[in-house]
């Protein structure tokens, strides 16, 4: 086969189109006359972002793809690659929330210099970070001050989030892949040894869980949230059994087979905190540049970001499962038999 080679005189600047990437920061400043240094490190920050949120669009369209499959092994490449790919996407994160710190060395005074020239201009319009929230699993009634995005976004624009919110999201297709949890089985538990007499797993966690929660945490009330997110619901059977896989892979992540679901898990919630972590240092910026004025898209700036930093998660149901872990020490012992089958070594086939 003959050997592909890049084409004579190809550059660095060329292949990466430098010549339009560096011509596309236009000043509003400048245009009008009136000087303001600062707005070109406005502009180049807010381009970088979107490249970065381009990428990880990239990357979640990728790995959803692996999870539409509806057959992915546990222990598969795939399971590797879509871990892999959200690993990237929480660096990519850790990124924008470092930028801010450059964007903080503009002061007040110098965003003022060029601010009322972006009106009606705003961040709020990034449809590009609406995309990648609405492909995580956050749906549009969920979100906070929903209202604003009729008038911020444009009619296609949210046309297209609503059809991306009516087809399965990371979080469905996740969630799917945990209720179809395989080692809940009666044949993995022939050989479980109770702590209590007769009981079975989730009767001996329950009692253990009981006894580890404190008169100051309110045992009576956690007893009931325990029995409302564990035990068996008819009207939504597949959260309870999320609940129960989620919970088990977090306690026995130790076992080969459960470490690449536990990433996946621990990644998600990590990708959750650090949309939350953006949004706050995006509001604590604000509040430095404009106190409580009004964002230039319309929205109360300050007083929109905090609410959308305190609401729009997307995996906090993964993440509040920790309420209900006990210390390793305490935890119900698995069977011989379920033991064989959650490691590498000594696996019947």
């Amino acid at each position: 086969m003959e050997k592909k080679t890049a084409p004579e005189g190809l550059g660095y600047g060329e292949y990466l189109h430098l010549d339009k990437l560096l011509n596309i920061q236009h000043m509003k400043s400048e245009e009008l006359k009136a000087p303001a240094h600062d707005e070109m490190l406005f502009i180049v920050i807010h381009q970088a972002y979107e490249l970065w949120f381009k990428q990880i669009i990239y990357e979640l369209n990728s790995v959803t793809e692996i999870f539409s499959s509806g057959s992915i092994d546990d222990n598969s490449g795939d399971m590797g690659v879509a871990v892999h790919r959200l690993k990237r996407i929480v660096e990519i994160l850790r990124l924008l929330v470092d930028q801010v710190t450059v964007l903080e060395t503009m002061t007040p005074i110098d965003f003022l210099d060029f601010r009322d020239m972006l009106v009606p201009a705003s961040g709020f319009q990034s449809y590009q970070f609406r995309y990648i929230e609405a492909l995580l699993g956050l749906k549009m009634e969920n979100r906070h001050a929903k209202h604003y995005y009729r008038s911020q976004l444009k009619e296609e624009q949210i046309d297209h989030l609503e059809k991306l919110e009516s087809q399965e999201t990371l979080l469905d297709l996740v969630e799917t892949w945990l209720s179809r949890f395989p080692f809940f089985d009666e044949g993995y538990w022939k050989d479980y040894t109770p702590i209590h007499p007769g009981n079975t797993f989730w009767e001996d966690y329950q009692q253990a869980y009981a006894d580890s929660l404190s008169d100051l945490e309110g045992r009576t009330a956690k007893m009931a949230e325990f029995q409302q997110e564990f035990l068996e619901d008819a009207d939504q059977p597949k959260t309870t059994m999320v609940n129960k896989a989620t919970l088990f892979i977090m306690l026995y992540r130790d076992f080969p087979l459960l470490q690449q679901p536990f990433l996946l898990i621990d990644t998600l919630i990590e990708i959750d905190q650090l949309l939350a972590s953006w949004r706050h240092r995006h509001m604590t910026m604000v509040r430095r540049m404009i106190g409580m004025r009004m964002g230039t898209g319309g929205t109360s700036g300050k007083g929109y970001l905090h609410g959308a930093a305190n609401q729009n998660y997307i995996f906090n149901r993964f993440a509040g499962l920790a309420t209900f872990l006990i210390e390793r020490r305490k935890q119900p012992s698995l069977p011989k038999y379920l033991k064989a089958q959650l490691s590498y070594l000594n696996r019947e086939r």
